[in-house]
C-alpha cells in the first residue's frame, strides 16, 4: 500500500520557513541535504510522520509564483479555537474561523493561514471526516 511521505514546496528563506512551521504546527527538522545549488530540509509532523520538504534554490532571487494549480496543505487539530488563539499570540495571522455545512450537517470547521512564502494552509477541526 502506498504511503504519503512528503510534499515539496520552494521557499525563499529556510530559517523563516522552518520557524513558521515549527511555531505554528510543531514540525521539526528530520533531515537536511545541502548541495552547491540547493538545500533540502525535511520537516516532520510528529503525529502522522508526514513531512514537508522545503527546497531552497540558492541562485534564485525572483519570488516563486504559485500558479493556478496549487491549492493548500491541510492540518487537523484538536480544540481549533484555542489553536487559532495560540497562532494569534505568536503574531501570526490566521483567518477567521468558518463552518461549511452540507444540509443540516456541519461538514467542517476551519480557517486558513499563509506561510512566509505565500502558501495557503487550511487548519481543520479534528472531527467528522477529519478525525
Amino acid at each position: 500500500m502506498p504511503k504519503l511521505i512528503h510534499l515539496m514546496i520552494r521557499v525563499a528563506d529556510l530559517d523563516r520557513s522552518i520557524g513558521f512551521y515549527r511555531s505554528a504546527f510543531g514540525m521539526t527538522e528530520s533531515h537536511r541535504l545541502d548541495f552547491s545549488d540547493f538545500t533540502l530540509v525535511y520537516l516532520r509532523e510528529p503525529e502522522s510522520g508526514a513531512e514537508i520538504e522545503l527546497t531552497l534554490n540558492k541562485a534564485t532571487t525572483t519570488p516563486y509564483t504559485h500558479g493556478t494549480g496549487y491549492g493548500h496543505v491541510a492540518f487537523a487539530v484538536d480544540h481549533i479555537e484555542s489553536f487559532r488563539d495560540r497562532l494569534l499570540s505568536l503574531g501570526l495571522q490566521p483567518g477567521e474561523l468558518k463552518s461549511l455545512s452540507h444540509g443540516d450537517y456541519v461538514a467542517a470547521r476551519f480557517f486558513f493561514i499563509t506561510d512566509p512564502d505565500g502558501y495557503k494552509i487550511e487548519v481543520l477541526s479534528r472531527e467528522g471526516h477529519y478525525v
